[in-house]
């Protein structure tokens, strides 16, 4: 090899090098600006979630008295949150709450969505109409459902007294069951709207050319419905049910207004146990304790439903 053939190589191998260190320089400096465009986020979540929960795990296992100086239990307020008479009928309270909201929601849903998933103006008038509740605020809603069941200023006491069917208004919130029911229809009527709505674009993201395919090969809206539209409305399912089911084991507000626990704390859930617990009582190591072992349960049973929803799926 001439010396100029070396020379023109060596430019060659050193023109390379250059461009592998342009490359690994603009390569770095994309990481930075994204690194810097997720640090207010990282830094908010940092602070707000892991601090909160790391100091949350650590006092469960403390006695943290509101004054004074705290001290280390071990695992002795998870052996009492065992044992907790009270804290096992919230989460009593709180199952059974789970249990006849979510299957109720989801149905009422389901149906709505599929009326008025049309592009007609009716079906735009009824969907904005069922949705017109989901921007009120829980507590503005509460209250409003505390003064629709005043036995003396409500208006369905006195409605179903002019009907006949009742002698005098009644007092719904004096009893377990009427005061349930009182939240899960709160509940039902603002929230109804918002799972109508995720599982109306679940269904309009299903491909018009599938259930064409499906309608020249015979099949019925049933069999389309049964066969096209449930499979691949799985994800948005399994989206609203889970959303579904943290909402009502994580149910505070709702109760802490319209029952207040009562009657007789016969409408207490488990967060507004640890609620009490911790701000009313003052026991916060034992709240903390409580609010742990209600993270975890809320952490598998989401986990539960992912994982069944999956397979489901993938079976078929």
């Amino acid at each position: 090899m001439s010396q100029r053939d070396r020379a023109v190589a060596a430019v060659r191998v050193a023109g390379r090098g250059r461009a592998r260190r342009r490359a690994l320089t603009w390569r770095r400096r994309r990481q930075l600006a994204g690194l810097l465009c997720v640090l207010p986020a990282l830094a908010c979540t940092t602070i707000f979630f892991f601090v909160p929960l790391g100091l949350d795990f650590w006092m469960s296992f403390n006695q943290w008295p509101l004054l004074g100086d705290h001290q280390f239990v071990g695992l002795q307020n998870y052996a009492q949150a065992v044992h907790d008479p009270g804290f096992l009928g919230s989460v009593g309270v709180t199952v059974l709450y789970t249990v006849i909201i979510t299957p109720l929601l989801l149905v009422l849903a389901f149906v709505l969505a599929v009326l008025t998933q049309g592009a007609d103006r009716a079906s735009r008038f009824f969907r904005t109409l069922y949705f017109l509740p989901v921007p009120v605020g829980l507590a503005s809603a509460s209250y409003l459902f505390v003064w629709l069941v005043q036995p003396n200023v409500g208006p369905i006491g006195r409605v179903l007294q002019l009907a006949g069917v009742v002698q005098q208004p009644p007092v719904w919130l004096a009893a377990t069951i009427p005061a349930l029911l009182v939240v899960v229809g709160m509940v039902v009527w603002k929230v109804t709207g918002l799972q109508m709505i995720l599982l109306m674009a679940g269904m309009q993201s299903i491909p018009d050319a599938m259930h064409e395919a499906a309608t020249v090969d015979g099949a019925g809206w049933w069999r389309r419905f049964l066969f096209i539209t449930m499979p691949l409305l799985r994800p948005t399912l399994a989206l609203v049910l889970v959303f579904s089911v943290a909402g009502s084991l994580l149910a505070f507000d709702q109760f802490y207004i319209i029952t207040a626990g009562g009657p007789s704390n016969s409408t207490l859930t488990a967060v507004y146990t640890i609620y009490r617990t911790s701000f009313v009582s003052f026991h916060l190591g034992y709240g903390a304790a409580l609010s742990i072992l209600t993270m975890l349960v809320l952490a598998a049973v989401s986990a539960v439903q992912l994982l069944l929803i999956r397979q489901s799926t993938e079976l078929s």
